[in-house]
């Protein structure tokens, strides 16, 4: 009996999720630039070879596992969006939200922080579609916030990058780190209510 494509597929499936595990694994501990192809096949128990089966290189294992950190976030996004709450709490809570992300996740954990780090050098092209995504996200808020007579009428497209460009430095893993450790930038709440405040003006 032929196996279906539907199994294939899914088998597939389940041998890039054990070799990104493998690699996030090893990327975390020993490092991503310490880390290559011929340790994630040792991990698993299976030989280079078949890792090259499913992925052409390290970065293309390194990008897969970025655009699934991404996924995540924007999966939060997405949910706090979609709360039934005034359109400034939302942008209130993503921001807040995604400040905790990169805080705990990406600088907690400096083996983390260097592979985000190398995709950011490298501008990856998963990274842009992220950020090209959340900025629709956010211009939907605002575009209800407007609707609302919360904000005043304005390009909701524009002002979503404008407010994303405004609380750049409580997202972006680089930016996060250098200002934790100043004692004269401005506060996360300082910030996104200095954003928001400006979408009403």
């Amino acid at each position: 009996m032929p196996v279906s494509s539907d199994i294939v597929d899914q088998t597939r499936q389940d041998n890039i999720t054990r070799i990104l595990d493998a690699a996030e694994g090893l990327f975390r501990h020993f490092g991503y630039s310490k880390t290559n192809v011929a340790d994630i096949a040792r991990e698993l128990g299976m030989s280079p070879a078949n890792i090259y089966r499913f992925f052409a290189s390290k970065t293309e294992i390194h990008q897969a596992l970025c655009a699934r950190m991404l996924a995540a976030s924007y999966q939060m996004a997405q949910e706090i969006c979609r709360l039934p709450l005034s359109a400034s709490e939302r942008l209130r809570r993503y921001v807040h939200a995604q400040h905790k992300m990169t805080v705990e996740l990406m600088l907690d954990d400096t083996k983390v922080h260097e592979m985000v780090v190398v995709a950011i050098e490298r501008e990856w092209h998963v990274i842009d579609k992220h950020i090209d995504r959340i900025d629709a996200l956010l211009a939907d808020v605002i575009r209800e916030g407007i609707a609302a007579g919360e904000f005043r009428d304005q390009d909701a497209d524009a002002a979503s990058r404008c407010f994303g460009a405004a609380t750049v430095t409580l997202c972006h893993p680089q930016l996060v780190a250098q200002c934790l450790s100043k004692s004269n930038r401005a506060s996360p709440e300082e910030l996104v209510e200095f954003a928001i405040g400006a979408l009403k003006v």
